[in-house]
């Protein structure tokens, strides 16, 4: 059963809101070494209940908060999904070495991400 894996906090000025969840929370955020600017949001012990995260840019018309659900396949996903009455906000794109990833719009007009994990991505 696909459950939800990570979550996604938009921020105007992401080194702001690092230093915020860090401050507040006790997270430990790092900026990530990829193509696009991103920060890693680790909420706790691997072992420990809970999930971990990101920040990222604001990006018009997304929310605020998002969460992320593991999948299969995202392409088999986003047909279940338009099939069901959703519509996909942001196709299918590469995260180099994690997987793919594609956000999604349900029937209340939310978003939400579904992500493939495949370390051959690029």
């Amino acid at each position: 059963m696909p459950r939800v894996v990570h979550f996604e906090i938009a921020a105007d000025n992401t080194e702001r809101a690092a230093k915020f969840y860090g401050d507040v929370f006790g997270w430990s955020i790092n900026k990530w070494d990829g193509p696009q600017e991103y920060w890693l949001v680790s909420t706790g012990q691997r072992e420990s209940y809970g999930i971990d995260g990101g920040l990222m840019k604001r990006m018009d018309n997304f929310p605020g908060v998002i969460t992320i659900v593991d999948v299969e396949s995202v392409d088999e996903s986003a047909e279940k999904i338009t099939a069901a009455g959703g519509g996909i906000v942001m196709p299918k794109m590469a995260v180099p070495s994690i997987g793919y990833l594609a956000y999604c719009r349900d029937t209340e007009g939310n978003i939400f991400g579904i992500m493939q994990n495949d370390p051959t991505a690029e």
